[in-house]
């Protein structure tokens, strides 16, 4: 069972599968793909194939349906905790930098897909 208390994050999240390519802010060679589990203008939780440590900057392309090109932008890891060993890993972020016309995309998809959930 999920957590029931109050929320407490500034930006409603909305589930949503969008494609995202990931990659360590300092290495250039290890880029991965997976799907995002949620997504708010703050952040977004991702499956990853393995662990970050929290504080590590991961260089994010996420394809969003109000925009034909991939939205870049920086994050950061919040946690990443091991869902199956040495296999799939739940990884939080917190956005660093993101553009003010990556922000509206964003922003545009989010508000879809609460309106969608109402």
């Amino acid at each position: 069972m999920g957590y029931i208390g109050p929320e407490r994050r500034s930006n409603p999240r909305v589930n949503g599968r969008f494609i995202v390519s990931y990659r360590v802010l300092d290495e250039n060679e290890s880029i991965d793909i997976t799907q995002t589990k949620n997504l708010s203008l703050g952040g977004m939780l991702l499956t990853t194939n393995r662990y970050f440590e929290a504080g590590t900057n991961l260089a994010l392309e996420i394809r969003l349906p109000f925009d034909p090109n991939p939205i870049m932008l920086i994050a950061r890891v919040v946690d990443s905790q091991e869902i199956t060993k040495n296999l799939i890993y739940d990884t939080r972020l917190t956005f660093l930098a993101i553009d003010e016309r990556h922000r509206k995309v964003m922003s545009q998809t989010v508000n879809y897909y609460l309106k969608r959930s109402e």
